[in-house]
């Protein structure tokens, strides 16, 4: 994580300096004063520019008469979301987790925090992302318990972590959790977000990082055993953020083109004081983890502003198709990134996963296997 803070210093500053607009004194600076409020907590976040500049607490809309979905929304990033959220009069929350105990805990804060009448508009449905079964039934249960939705976050995610295959596909856990499983639940809940858009703007944020960029050169999402290289701790959750990233741009392309009241964007927290950056890092990095966990502590966002740029793409932005790095800075992103036939080539293997991994028990019941 700390190569990445550096590439993007390195990266943001040349990109500015060749900016033929303004001079390259100032662009350095900016350069520098962005990837700091991207990544670091504290004061760091006043340091975006003023056109940039997105607050949680103070700049979420009202979300009165709308509905959300939050996958990973019980804690960390996915809880300060859902929070603020029904801190801002959303009428019904949909929280997407694994874990009754940890969800438990976050309705009693809520309860405890914004009252009862707000804690009742939360309804957790446990679903497993890597199991795209999982992701049918949750989504058939939203489906049938609601008339619209109006805002989808695909937050939640498995972090810097060891290889392992998937227990039901024997595919990358990572892209099955980051990735494969968030494609699976929107395409269940396409015809939803479609007839909500009739009614007005809906927007779906996919949780990206810049740690996309640690994702391979040579990646080309070509078949599934390229997935289930080894690649390494950090490579291997790389590329499932670089997917993410393809993806929020592939549906900008064609859900965005069709249905221009909904906007698809993808977005970047920062390094943020998580379980992922205290707890799960240790995992692969036994020592070495301490340099995140402990050495950054820090520098990192708490989950409120970690939150930004997510409740940003999900409450704020009027536009699509973007790279939004808090608290609100759009970015380029990685060349990889950038490349619409690399997108159009990893949903063509993702359809081909479903298909082939999950059919008896997906495509044969309904999974609808669209995109847009």
């Amino acid at each position: 994580m700390l190569s990445v803070l550096q590439r993007n210093f390195t990266n943001t500053s040349f990109r500015r300096i060749t900016n033929p607009n303004t001079g390259e004194t100032e662009n350095i600076m900016q350069a520098v004063k962005n990837t700091l409020a991207e990544n670091v907590g504290g004061i760091a976040q006043k340091l975006a520019p003023d056109d940039s500049k997105f607050s949680p607490e103070h700049d979420v809309p009202d979300q009165s008469g709308k509905v959300a979905l939050v996958t990973g929304g019980s804690q960390g990033i996915g809880y300060a979301t859902s929070f603020m959220l029904l801190k801002n009069n959303l009428q019904k929350l949909f929280i997407l987790s694994m874990d009754q105990e940890v969800f438990d805990g976050c309705l009693k804060d809520i309860t405890e925090k914004l009252g009862a009448d707000k804690a009742q508009r939360v309804t957790w449905i446990k679903c497993d992302l890597s199991d795209l079964p999982s992701c049918t039934t949750a989504a058939k249960e939203i489906s049938n318990a609601t008339d619209r939705l109006d805002i989808l976050v695909l937050n939640s995610g498995r972090g810097i972590m060891t290889y392992q295959l998937s227990e039901g596909s024997q595919i990358d856990l990572h892209m099955m959790t980051n990735h494969v499983g968030h494609v699976t639940l929107a395409s269940h809940l396409l015809p939803l977000l479609k007839s909500t858009s009739e009614k007005g703007t809906v927007r779906i944020q996919v949780q990206s990082s810049n740690a996309h960029e640690m994702s391979p050169k040579d990646t080309k999402f070509e078949s599934i055993d390229e997935l289930n290289q080894d690649l390494g701790p950090n490579p291997q959750y790389g590329r499932s953020k670089l997917a993410g990233l393809l993806y929020a741009r592939y549906l900008d392309r064609h859900l965005h083109k069709s249905h221009p009241n909904i906007l698809i964007n993808a977005t970047h927290p920062g390094f943020v004081e998580t379980k992922m950056s205290t707890q799960d890092i240790h995992e692969p990095y036994p020592v070495g983890g301490v340099a995140m966990s402990v050495g950054m502590k820090p520098l990192k966002k708490d989950q409120w502003e970690g939150a930004a740029s997510t409740l940003y793409a999900a409450t704020k932005t009027d536009r699509s198709g973007e790279y939004i790095c808090p608290p609100a800075i759009v970015e380029p992103g990685s060349e990889l990134s950038r490349n619409p036939e690399l997108g159009e080539q990893l949903m063509k293997l993702t359809r081909e996963i479903v298909k082939t991994k999950f059919g008896a028990q997906s495509v044969d019941k309904g999974c609808p296997l669209k995109d847009y």
